[in-house]
């Protein structure tokens, strides 16, 4: 990342919001910004249109708005282009990244601040995702959210300490310095990045802070067809990042973990890895469990969620056999 900017004008933050065809939803983001117990004189918002065709373009162009509000448009190239370039164009000494579907909480921006020490300089600080009240999540963005909330409550008491491993960008904040040197957000991944680039943080001794009462509330839109993909992209990319990025340490670490996951879910990965007819029929019914209540609902798309993932590394190291040969030797 190259560190210019031609702004004259300073503030104390940069709010980052990368979009791509959700003006509806960054229409929310928006209003949340504007609703800020931070001064609105002291941030500057940055929406980063990352080849948008819904509208957003012309709207962003012509919207009256208390909030100093720059909109760079360019051809789409995925998120992490996207978060790089404003940052790039940012002028204030913090960034708050916030994704086009996170709509803030009042406080969001005065909590990111108050968790950041003048003397510990880098460090990175994650807000929560909060379910909205006025939308209805599908079952599967339903689990999600509530393996989000069962972390956010293990990190409140001290079960749980926040590391490189629970970074996600859509809310989340820390100093514009800290994310250049660093060299930014990875262009080759479009999904996952934020986590890739959370590991060259922690490389450099970055503390990772977590305050829950940065919240933004979490308008998730998926097909279940695209939250299938999740799960998938993420093992391909472990071992991606593993053999390509030098985190050599992350791929032995899920293959141990591997070990102990329920029963179930090692029973089910078992049946079906590398099992097409297996793995298709699995999910249809667990889906179908998952529908009938919340509780089984987190029991099923679990199973679902780390055979895809699993699934993902294995196809990525070579299918079956080579998945669970890298898992003997891991627990070796």
């Amino acid at each position: 990342m190259t560190q210019t900017n031609e702004n004259s004008t300073t503030y104390n933050v940069s709010v980052v919001v990368p979009t791509y065809n959700r003006l509806p939803r960054l229409k929310k983001v928006l209003t949340g910004l504007e609703q800020q117990t931070y001064p609105l004189s002291d941030f500057e918002v940055i929406v980063v249109s990352d080849g948008s065709t819904d509208g957003t373009h012309e709207f962003l162009k012509t919207i009256e708005t208390p909030l100093h509000l720059r909109f760079i448009e360019q051809a789409n190239q995925g998120v992490s282009v996207a978060r790089n370039r404003g940052v790039e164009e940012a002028v204030g000494d913090m960034i708050v990244f916030l994704d086009d579907d996170v709509v803030p909480q009042p406080q969001l921006i005065s909590e990111h601040l108050l968790s950041h020490d003048p003397n510990e300089p880098d460090a990175v600080v994650l807000g929560p995702y909060i379910p909205p009240l006025d939308f209805a999540l599908t079952p599967w963005s339903q689990w999600e959210q509530d393996k989000l909330l069962q972390l956010y409550a293990a990190m409140v008491d001290g079960r749980v300490t926040p590391s490189e491993r629970h970074y996600v960008s859509g809310n989340s904040s820390l100093p514009r310095r800290l994310l250049l040197d660093a060299g930014g957000f990875d262009p080759d991944f479009r999904r996952y990045e934020d986590l890739e680039f959370s590991y060259r943080l922690k490389k450099r001794n970055t503390r990772f802070l977590f305050n829950e009462k940065a919240g933004g509330y979490h308008y998730s839109e998926r097909s279940f067809a695209s939250w299938l993909d999740i799960p998938y992209v993420y093992g391909h990319n472990d071992v991606l990042f593993t053999k390509r990025k030098d985190h050599n340490w992350l791929l032995p670490t899920v293959l141990r973990e591997s070990k102990e996951r329920h029963p179930f879910v090692r029973g089910l990965v078992w049946l079906c890895l590398d099992r097409p007819f297996f793995s298709k029929t699995s999910i249809v019914g667990l889906k179908m469990v998952g529908k009938l209540s919340r509780s089984l609902g987190l029991f099923a798309y679990s199973g679902i969620f780390n055979l895809r993932y699993y699934q993902g590394i294995a196809d990525e190291l070579g299918g079956r056999s080579a998945f669970y040969k890298a898992v003997a030797e891991a627990n070796a």
